[in-house]
This record gives structure tokens, C-alpha cells and sequence, in this order.
């Protein structure tokens, strides 16, 4: 116990700060990557379950985009060559950007958007899984499509994907890791 107390060896601190420094990293990253990937995830599934047109189809390239490309590529993808892709000035903008900002948005994207495809899968299914006639008695309601969905069918298939969603948010925490490789000091 007396170890976490002693003086680093730079002496720039107790080994207690360091670990609370890397818990607060890892925090900040876990939480915003999951808001962001709770909310794309909730569209992309919700685009998933519309009948025809195009926006079911750009949200199964989404997901099978963000799920068949390993977390770490796509950290390193995010890090070294977006900025490159970038117009020149925004991409010199994300390389200069303060320590440990410059690693900590782009794994905060990252991890967002990849959590986000496994979460829209999540709500597909349970969107999938409610009785039709769900829809048919919203819209014998008159509710549009938009009502529907949001006062009806998502928190319905909230409820039954709840487990699968505390899993995924347990995930993210573990998946803070790689963001390690990109220079973010966490609690690794």
C-alpha cells in the first residue's frame, strides 16, 4: 500500500497520481465513446429496420464496415491517416493539437463508431423482435413513421436488448486499451 505513495522514479509525482490520472483517461474516454456510439448505434439500427429504400442498405454497410475491421486498425486508421485524407490545414490542425488531446479525440471516435455498429445490430434485433403488430397499432393510431419508432418501438426493444447493452458498455471499458497504441495515457 505504501508503494502506490513513493515518489516516481522522474519525480514528478506519487505512483496514486499516475493511476488516477490514467482511471480519469479511461473514464472519459469509455463515457463519451459510449454516448456517441448509443446514439449513432440507435440510428443506424433504427435506419436497419425501415422497409426498402436506400437508408437500411447504407446501414448494413455501416455495420459490416465498423464490425469486420479490427479495433485496432481502425484506431490507427483514425490516428495516422485521416488527418492525412483531410484538407491540409484541418488535418495539420488534428497532428497539432495539445498532448493528450491529439490521441484522445480520435480514440474517442473511434471507439464511438465501432461500439456504434455493434450496438445498431443490437437494436435491429430488438426492434425485430416486437410483434408487428406493434406497427400496425401505431399507425392505426396515426402515428407517423417517426412517432412510432420513438414512442412506441424503441423503448420496447430497449427493454428487451438491456442486457446486451450493459455488455456492450462493459466492452467499451475494456476496449479503452488499444487507445494505448496511439499514445493516450490510460489506465493501462
Amino acid at each position: 500500500m505504501s508503494l502506490l505513495f513513493e515518489t516516481t522514479p522522474d519525480g514528478a509525482g506519487r505512483y496514486i497520481d499516475w493511476i488516477l490520472n490514467g482511471l480519469t483517461w479511461t473514464l472519459s474516454l469509455a463515457f463519451g465513446a459510449w454516448a456517441i456510439a448509443l446514439v449513432v448505434g440507435t440510428l443506424v439500427g433504427v435506419a436497419r429496420t425501415l422497409p426498402g429504400g436506400i437508408w437500411p442498405r447504407l446501414g448494413r454497410v455501416y455495420v459490416e464496415t465498423f464490425r469486420n475491421i479490427p479495433l485496432l486498425v481502425q484506431m490507427f486508421f483514425w490516428y495516422f491517416v485521416l488527418p492525412e485524407l483531410l484538407p491540409q490545414r484541418v488535418g495539420l490542425a488534428i497532428k497539432q493539437m495539445d498532448p493528450p488531446w491529439g490521441s484522445f479525440v480520435p480514440a474517442l471516435i473511434c471507439l464511438g463508431l465501432f461500439t456504434a455498429a455493434r450496438i445498431a445490430e443490437q437494436v435491429r434485433a430488438g426492434v425485430q423482435a416486437l410483434p408487428t403488430g406493434q406497427r400496425a397499432a401505431a399507425s392505426a393510431l396515426g402515428f407517423g413513421r417517426g412517432g412510432m419508432y420513438r414512442l412506441i418501438l424503441l423503448p420496447q426493444a430497449f427493454r428487451i436488448i438491456l442486457p446486451t447493452l450493459t455488455n456492450e458498455f462493459m466492452t467499451i471499458f475494456k476496449n479503452t486499451s488499444v487507445a494505448l497504441t496511439i499514445g493516450l495515457v490510460e489506465l493501462t
